[in-house]
């Protein structure tokens, strides 16, 4: 503990230069802003900023890169909250609760708990990854395929009974999704598939191309399409702070995101994606507040989703340090940023790389703190977007929507594409199907697709590995109790209804 302490003094020593501060900041900074703006996500920022490695110093660069990555992270909620649209698939389920908050009035509060919840996960994230990197990554190295596939399968399952008001829907909006996750080259055997002779769906349909489309472009054309005529504006203005009252609600909510984030961080083929609606799910069911939920939105909704979304960013660190194994896209181009340096991440780093590495984690504790102070104050401002008419507001965001797909591969097939994805979300959100789903599917769909045939491999071409394995198993089960006990008890309150009933008709 002594020698850990000291190398953390080092790093901070490191990090607290006025050049690694200013790095820092100005990551924090942009980071901020492309979270905010739909469709620029920290991947493409961090790749398009990747030439800079040939001019700055290697630890500089890379406290820069994690400030955009983490600042992303907090500016995606602000969208999501005041226009429905997520700057980063992470943020989608702040959108639900949170977009509803900002339309009753409750837009600072949502703001401030997406902040104030982001700074409490990333500091307690950043603690567990001082302390237990190691161990924890030693943990993700045990799981296999089968137990991979068992945890997206929980993450779909819940993801399509809790989202919506029926589960029928939830499941055919993730068929949808898993459909277009399996566009593109088969991952294992590299045969095309379902491309229907295009060559632009060789490669697949990007993530946030599709995330854009449904949310951004979808959001835009319904208010064109039915609310265009509507004398009420989009929110009201509210006050910019948190009652006591949602204090307390928020607290536990901040917690149990941190809990749930940081593990699917630290797990290979984790993102941010299944802990945020896990913990959604989580807050929906423990809340003593179910009328909110969907109606004129839940704070819970918000500060849960939202932290477990930063302790899984900052959970990403883990595999990617210690063991060289990347747990999302960005994380992907952050390694590729080492090894531009020549760096090799993995177990050997700690000791080849020391200063580096606890420069870097030293940011993490200077970055929360900078991202806290930049964006409470700036709470008050955000909610001012709510005065912007409605035709230039979503002009606004499907220009920047357009040049945020365009800009990922340059591709004016892609511009057509999110505009047809933009009118299924218009269709979904008409007939009330849930749209967070299929970006779900997406993402997942081929991950679980390649865990299942690589795990069927594992155990010679036997389904019953999934059983066998203790995890695995373990995990069917609370996917069958998902699946059945609503049913369970639906029935038993309508059985116990039945003698009251006939009581109360005697």
């Amino acid at each position: 503990m002594t020698e850990l302490w000291t190398q953390l003094m080092g790093g901070f020593a490191t990090a607290a230069t006025p050049v690694n501060l200013m790095w820092a900041f100005v990551g924090c900074a942009l980071g901020t802003a492309i979270g905010v703006l739909p469709g620029l996500g920290p991947a493409v920022t961090v790749a398009m900023l990747l030439p800079i490695t040939a001019q700055v110093d290697p630890t500089a660069s890379m406290i820069f890169f994690a400030g955009i990555y983490y600042g992303a992270m907090y500016g995606g909620s602000t969208t999501s909250i005041l226009l429905n649209t997520p700057g980063e698939t992470g943020t989608m389920v702040t959108a639900l609760e949170g977009f509803k908050m900002a339309r009753s009035g409750r837009a600072g509060a949502a703001l401030a708990t997406a902040a104030i919840g982001s700074f409490v996960a990333g500091t307690v994230a950043t603690v567990l990854v001082t302390l237990f990197a190691p161990v924890l990554a030693d943990f993700a190295v045990t799981l296999g395929p089968p137990e991979y596939f068992c945890l997206m399968l929980l993450a779909f399952t819940t993801v399509s009974a809790v989202l919506g008001q029926s589960t029928l829907r939830g499941m055919t909006s993730l068929f949808i999704g898993l459909a277009m996750g399996l566009i593109g080259l088969d991952q294992i055997t590299g045969q095309v598939r379902y491309t229907a002779g295009i060559p632009e769906f060789m490669d697949g349909i990007e993530t946030v191309l599709v995330a854009v489309g449904l949310f951004a472009v979808g959001e835009t054309l319904y208010v064109a399409l039915y609310e265009g005529r509507s004398a009420q504006q989009l929110n009201t203005m509210g006050r910019v702070h948190m009652s006591r009252g949602e204090w307390r609600r928020s607290v536990p909510a901040w917690l149990r995101g941190t809990a749930l984030g940081f593990p699917f961080g630290v797990i290979p083929a984790g993102g941010t994606e299944i802990p945020t609606f896990l913990s959604y799910a989580t807050e929906r069911k423990l809340s003593k507040h179910q009328d909110e939920f969907g109606t004129v939105g839940a704070i819970e909704g918000v500060a849960g989703p939202e932290a477990a979304n930063n302790a899984a960013v900052t959970g990403t660190l883990v595999p990617l340090l210690t063991l060289g194994i990347p747990t999302s896209v960005t994380a992907a181009i952050l390694l590729s940023a080492l090894q531009n340096y020549g760096i090799q991440a993995g177990p050997q780093l700690f000791q080849t790389s020391s200063a580096l590495v606890w420069a870097l984690i030293a940011s993490l504790y200077i970055g929360n703190v900078m991202l806290l102070v930049l964006n409470l104050p700036l709470v008050g401002l955000w909610v001012k977007l709510l005065k912007i008419p409605k035709a230039p507001l979503y002009a606004g965001i499907l220009i920047f929507a357009t040049v945020g797909v365009y800009g990922m591969r340059q591709s004016a097939f892609d511009l057509y594409v999110m505009l047809a994805i933009g009118l299924l979300g218009v269709v979904m959100r008409r007939f009330d199907f849930p749209t967070a789903p299929v970006v779900v599917g997406m993402i997942l769909g081929p991950l679980a697709e390649a865990h299942l045939r690589n795990g069927i491999s594992i155990g010679g071409g036997d389904w019953r590995v999934f059983l066998e394995r203790p995890m695995s198993a373990s995990l069917l089960g609370v996917v069958v109790l998902i699946l059945v006990m609503p049913r369970v008890w639906k029935w038993w309150r309508s059985r116990q209804a039945q003698p009251l009933a006939g009581a109360t008709g005697a």
